[in-house]
């Protein structure tokens, strides 16, 4: 076995005559690479490898895809400069392509002594090998065929927010071998339901490798949701079907010929090593000083703006190229089409405040291969000055929770709530516009992964999180959600019928809204978590999406869905790239939106401030490239409503959804009404309508 130096990346990387490794450690003063066997609790070999500037390198013959390894870093253990080496511990490598194992935890795993009174300023010179997953060479190679980016635009996108394992774990029609794995997204019967549903881009919660804390562990539960990163290389292994990474890059090309675009949720704020007193995996014992955010004057402590420990440290030149590589190998070696960022304001901390112009951010625009894909923030950490809404780069889409917000209030018959719907129907204009964006950087949704899912929007007022084995305490505690009457499950028909009505309501905002859609999976089976609003560590039927049961009670949901969406896919005036300013055209006097009341006539300015305000009429499209004029009816009241209908330059309106039927479809569909009369919007119900004009 001969080893020499190469230039080449970090990582492992097999070429003809053995494997490559490269790290990063600026502070180290040795590495080693440790090979392992597999089932093997030691290496079977520690090899040193050489250093040129702050990468350490090696090429060892003899090796290939399959092989097991890791890494001890040598170096100061001076925890008050905010140096952590230990060479005790073995290291995940950060650029590992996939992770074999996973944490058996052990006081080993600490570079310090949990039980000593010195705590993280201890050391611990037990070996952690035993205890650790091993990083595995990859061979990166994958025949992609003719496939090709569906590269769709902003204008035509509809976002389906999954988890895979949940989303097919419980399919019927799977085959038992595909159920819960990344493999199973690529199945006919999944694609087609995407399909049947109008969906146009799946995006996957985190499918980074990542651990179960101990905490949870300890209780008996894991991190199903995945956001507690252990590396930003490497599919999470549990989620391999039998095909393993070259199955789930199949199931990337099966969504690709559909048109469906994948984008991953992924969590490059902080990791699975928690605070400075929390184990160490691989970063901390790489190079704790470069990669994790210092509080200021206090290199001891971590910086902690994400409530999970710890925070990467994005002003470090070395840290936004390691994240930009991760990015860059989804995109390259897995054809992925973007990304949503996990508390995104951390990313741009430079080094404590939000800059705008922050080096990732900077860096990531003027990539040739990322600037290219979809850019989607949760705009927000926890930190000082973390709520950044309408703060991010001209390029990005932002999750809009004030839109989420308003939805609910409105629906749910709060007082005063007319302006701020308004405002979420017309693309959050306020909060995008000065950032050079138009309404499509506004990601609109009423469910999401963190909260409940809709069916428990409208049936329970209180989280029931019990499970969690937090007491109760964890997850948000006002949801601006309603019962309608009885918290949880109820037989009252009536009751049943009017949270039907009320997802219908809060389905058809979100579809009609200026902006991009997002539907939660399984909101459209109505699937219930029990009211748990923070399922996070429920790998079990309570996030599951149960296929057959959950559609029982309001079968014709899906169709109402994949009606929604064919509305909005036909009506460019739902899809607008420019802000809507009601400013009259100077030669047909109308306004590109008019916000209306039920006589009809323009809401004065002396008006909108009205707290009983409950019904509001909205007519859209007098300049939409085709032609087609809309006006939407909204009645969140608790009884019906008589509107008259404008007479804005068209004759007659045709109704094309109502939200009181359970399919969405008109009962009087196809019956125009004479610009001028009057139509009743019955309680708590929407109803849309298509311009009519005679021709001749």
């Amino acid at each position: 076995m001969t080893r020499s130096v190469r230039p080449r990346a970090l990582g492992a990387s097999p070429t003809d005559t053995g494997v490559d490794f490269g790290l990063f450690s600026r502070h180290a003063t040795a590495v080693e690479l440790c090979l392992f066997d597999e089932g093997s609790p030691e290496e079977r070999a520690r090899i040193p490898l050489a250093r040129t500037g702050d990468v350490w390198r090696v090429h060892v013959d003899g090796l290939g895809p399959g092989q097991l390894y890791g890494y001890r870093v040598h170096g100061p253990y001076e925890p008050e400069q905010g140096h952590r080496f230990n060479p005790h511990k073995l290291l995940l490598d950060p650029c590992a392509r996939l992770l074999s194992g996973s944490i058996i935890w052990s006081d080993a795993t600490y570079g310090f002594d949990p039980a000593s009174p010195e705590t993280d300023l201890s050391f611990n010179s037990a070996d952690s090998a035993p205890f650790m997953p091993r990083s595995v060479v990859v061979d990166p190679s994958f025949d992609w065929g003719d496939d090709a980016p569906p590269r769709r635009p902003w204008s035509e996108t509809f976002i389906y927010e999954a988890h895979a394992r949940g989303l097919t774990k419980l399919h019927p029609g799977l085959p038992p071998e595909l159920r819960g794995t990344f493999e199973a997204l690529g199945h006919p019967m999944v694609v087609e339901h995407l399909l049947r549903l109008g969906v146009t881009a799946l995006e996957l919660l985190p499918i980074h490798a990542f651990s179960d804390d101990r905490f949870l562990v300890e209780k008996g539960l894991v991190n199903y949701w995945g956001y507690s990163s252990l590396g930003f290389f490497a599919p999470e292994a549990r989620y391999l079907g039998p095909g393993g990474i070259p199955g789930f890059k199949g199931a990337i090309a099966a969504l690709h010929r559909a048109g469906i675009e994948v984008i991953l949720d992924v969590v490059y704020n902080h990791t699975a090593e928690l605070e400075e007193t929390g184990p160490t995996l691989s970063f901390r014992g790489i190079d704790n000083a470069v990669y994790y955010k210092a509080m200021p004057g206090d290199r001891r402590r971590t910086f902690n703006c994400t409530g999970c420990g710890n925070s990467l440290d994005l002003s470090q030149p070395a840290v936004v190229r390691h994240v930009l590589d991760s990015l860059r190998l989804w995109v390259e070696e897995y054809r992925i089409d973007g990304f949503r960022f996990d508390l995104a304001t951390t990313l741009g901390r430079n080094p404590y405040e939000f800059d705008r112009d922050a080096p990732f951010f900077v860096q990531l625009a003027e990539d040739p291969v990322l600037s290219r894909v979809k850019l989607i923030a949760e705009p927000w950490d926890i930190g000082e000055g973390g709520y950044r809404l309408g703060g991010f780069p001209r390029s990005w889409g932002e999750w809009n929770d004030l839109f989420r917000d308003s939805a609910r209030r409105y629906w749910r018959g709060a007082d005063g709530q007319v302006p701020e719907l308004v405002r979420g129907l017309a693309g959050s204009r306020e909060i995008l516009e000065a950032s050079g964006r138009g309404p499509l950087a506004s990601v609109n949704y009423v469910a999401s992964h963190d909260g409940f899912t809709l069916a428990d929007l409208v049936s329970y007022e209180q989280r029931h999180n019990w499970a969690n084995g937090e007491e109760n305490r964890d997850g948000h505690a006002h949801n601006e959600s309603w019962n309608c009457g009885v918290e949880g499950p109820t037989d009252d028909p009536a009751i049943l019928a009017l949270r039907a009505r009320q997802k219908r309501n809060l389905l058809a905002t979100v579809m009609l809204s200026q902006g991009v859609p997002m539907l939660l999976m399984g909101d459209e089976l109505s699937r219930s978590q029990g009211g748990n609003n923070n399922a996070y560590c429920q790998d079990n039927e309570v996030s599951w999406l149960d296929w057959e049961g959950g559609a029982a009670g309001d079968p014709e949901l899906p169709a109402f869905v994949a009606y929604l969406a064919e509305i909005r896919r036909t009506h460019a005036a739902l899809r607008r790239t420019t802000f809507l300013h009601g400013i009259p055209d100077p030669d047909t006097g109308l306004k590109d939106v008019h916000w209306l009341k039920p006589d009809g006539t323009e809401i004065a300015s002396d008006e909108w401030e009205d707290p009983a305000r409950r019904e509001l009429g909205v007519v859209l499209g007098s300049d939409a490239p085709d032609g087609r004029m809309l006006l939407i009816l909204l009645n969140s009241g608790e009884s019906e409503a008589w509107f008259r209908l404008p007479e804005l330059g068209v004759d007659s309106w045709s109704p094309i959804l109502d939200t009181g039927t359970k399919t969405g479809q008109p009962d009087s569909f196809g019956h125009t009404r004479e610009a001028g009369g009057t139509f009743v919007v019955g309680f708590r119900s929407l109803i849309l309508f298509r311009g009519i004009k005679q021709t001749g």
